[in-house]
């Protein structure tokens, strides 16, 4: 827990840098168009900054950059021991930046102030460094061919990587679409969301100081609907990477198809299941891990554990426990120290997590904790932590991923019931799964679909299993490719086959 108070945060937060301009070939430039949109305070609604709507000159400048910088070799050719020194640098000053940095968070998104300098400045830091570390550990293979046949595969950057990510954990979402692209030799355009762009450009200018060339790592700051749809339907891009929702995956992949078939790395919406079983070690602790994988950052995460599944014996006694813990979560300032729950991103999210909220009840859901929007005096997006009993798998709110503090709680009487409702959406991102039996837990990997199952957890990843290092793969509309880990690194290279004939 940090000790500083509002009044420290709150004046490290009057001194933060707030580009509000793209990062272009080294350089910040204003954009084409002069057109601009207001980026509002999700702590009291207040304008922030103004930056770049973007255009399509704007996309087209940003990937000439990189195809340029590519191309000469001032980053691709650079010895790997060399990348990996420069971004080794580049994570130092991240380092040395830590509490800039989280002001820039916490006053973009919203979240406390101790979340993102104890949470999501050390994940950030893990997956640069893993990266830049693992940068020279993947390898090609040799192929027995015959004495005169030297057969093997070669891994080489892909080119020029398009980057679009979501706004919930920002610097975090960056770093994993920057990290592994440079780590591998290509070239970066990263487009951060219009709601989170004041990391991202902070990035880009600590890069440069590292000793990343100019036009190797760019930053487009603008709306989907210019910056976005043109980077997926740009012929000049060779594999784009992105975070956020299905519905925006979903037209990435059409625009990638209708353009030049460019390689696609999707991370996607998630509506996760938290699995009890009747057997389960310990229900102090699962109600700790409940709460905890729900509530972290306000339920704005995609592998929340937004529906808890479980057994019917221990239902009563599992969600009174959580409901005790949940009620003590309040909303607070997030520039306090001590605050532990934050704020809603935007306005057009806090009202359509409300929305979700109605419709529960309308659809016969029974609500036995929050549903409201507090702190509006702040003239902040507040709601408070919400919990739905008698939940049923074709409700919306089991259904449809909603990205905000809201828990649907369901039963089972069965293992297979329980496989059933765990695997009663479209998505398949994660899940969690409470047991003692050995026989239970294979079952569940087995019959689970999704991309990550998590055993007993409480509150995180042990540590030889931090986020960033081991690879993921989306089922069904969470996505498709690998990110992370050796696995994810392997994404941004292209695989070619050699054979020298003597």
């Amino acid at each position: 827990m940090d000790k500083k108070g509002r009044e420290y945060w709150s004046g490290r937060a009057l001194k933060a840098k707030r580009h509000d301009q793209a990062l272009i070939d080294g350089r910040f430039y204003a954009g084409s168009s002069g057109e601009r949109f207001e980026k509002v305070s999700p702590l009291d609604g207040k304008t922030l900054a103004e930056l770049p709507v973007g255009s399509t000159d704007d996309v087209d400048l940003a990937v000439a950059s990189a195809r340029t910088s590519f191309e000469d070799g001032r980053w691709s050719d650079t010895p790997v021991a060399v990348r990996k020194t420069i971004l080794m640098r580049l994570a130092d000053l991240v380092s040395a930046n830590a509490e800039e940095l989280a002001i820039l968070e916490v006053l973009d998104v919203g979240k406390p102030i101790r979340d993102a300098l104890n949470v999501d400045l050390p994940l950030a830091l893990g997956v640069l460094r893993y990266c830049a570390e693992a940068a020279d550990k993947v390898f090609g293979t040799v192929t027995p061919a015959g004495a005169h046949t030297l057969a093997m595969t070669v891994r080489q950057p892909r080119g020029v990587v398009a980057g679009i990510v979501g706004w919930n954990f920002p610097l975090v979402l960056a770093i994993q679409k920057m990290a592994p692209a440079l780590a591998m030799g290509n070239t970066l355009v990263l487009k951060p969301s219009e709601l989170s762009s004041f990391t991202a450009l902070r990035l880009g200018e600590l890069a440069l100081e590292a000793g990343v060339p100019p036009g190797v790592f760019n930053v487009l700051p603008g709306l989907g609907q210019t910056v976005g749809a043109q980077l997926a339907n740009h012929a000049d891009v060779d594999l784009l990477t992105f975070t956020g929702s299905s519905a925006t995956g979903k037209k990435i992949m059409q625009a990638a198809g209708a353009s030049n078939m460019k390689r696609l790395l999707l991370e996607c919406g998630g509506k996760g299941a938290n699995i009890v079983c009747e057997d389960c070690p310990d229900l102090d602790a699962v109600a700790d891990g409940v709460v905890a994988r729900m509530f972290w950052n306000q339920g704005q995460v995609c592998t929340a554990g937004t529906r808890l599944i479980v057994a019917d014996p221990i239902r009563d006694s599992l969600v009174n426990l959580i409901l005790a813990r949940a009620a003590n979560i309040k909303a607070g300032d997030p520039l306090d120290g001590e605050t532990t729950f934050g704020a809603i991103v935007s306005r057009p999210q806090m009202d359509k997590v409300l929305k979700y909220i109605q419709s529960g009840t309308a659809e016969g859901a029974v609500l036995t904790l929050g549903g409201r929007r507090v702190r509006e005096e702040s003239g902040g997006y507040f709601v408070e932590p919400t919990v739905f009993e008698k939940v049923t798998v074709g409700m919306t709110i089991a259904r449809e991923e909603i990205f905000g503090p809201v828990l649907s709680v369901m039963s089972f009487g069965s293992i297979d019931e329980a496989i059933r409702l765990a695997n009663g959406t479209n998505y398949g991102l994660s899940a969690t799964v409470w047991t003692r039996s050995a026989q239970v837990m294979q079952r569940m990997i087995a019959s689970l679909r999704v991309g990550e199952v998590s055993i007993n957890t409480v509150r995180g990843p042990a540590e030889a299993a931090q986020f960033g290092t081991m690879p993921l793969e989306p089922q069904r509309q969470s996505g498709i490719g690998v990110e992370s880990g050796i696995e994810g690194l392997k994404t941004y290279t292209a695989q070619k086959a050699v054979q020298v004939h003597s």
